[in-house]
């Protein structure tokens, strides 16, 4: 039976990471698009996938944990 290759801890968190900000691109692409300026279309892509936009620091410290989005 053939083994499974190993793959680094670091280089799956790296690729995880870059296929997301490649969706995330392709979404503010798409709602500029829309017609959407391009700093909101950044601030509603980062807030649905949790991150935070350059300018959105906060004070430190733990962030607040992020409320589950409504599904109805």
């Amino acid at each position: 039976m053939a083994k499974a290759p190993v793959i680094a801890i670091d280089d799956l968190i790296a690729a995880v990471e870059t296929a997301r900000d490649k969706v995330m691109a392709d979404e503010v692409r798409s709602l500029v698009k829309f017609g959407i300026p391009k700093a909101m279309a950044q601030q509603m892509v980062a807030a649905r996938f949790h991150q935070k936009v350059g300018g959105d620091e906060g004070e430190g410290g733990e962030a607040e944990p992020a409320a589950w989005p409504d599904m109805s």
